[in-house]
């Protein structure tokens, strides 16, 4: 029974460590705006700031 228990306890700690997930920042693929700026060569950063932009 020993024998069972530490089967079934090995094969499970096997499976969950091999379980992973890979996790990104909740920012991943946002610029900031002076950054932004500075890849179109434009002089303010205003149009890339989010509170800027025009309202149609």
């Amino acid at each position: 029974m020993k024998q069972i228990y530490l089967i079934v306890a090995l094969s499970a700690m096997l499976l969950t460590s091999a379980c992973y997930s890979i996790r990104t920042a909740g920012n991943s693929g946002k610029v900031p705006p002076g950054q932004a700026k500075k890849g179109t060569g434009s002089k303010s950063a205003r149009p890339f700031a989010p509170g800027q932009q025009k309202r149609n």
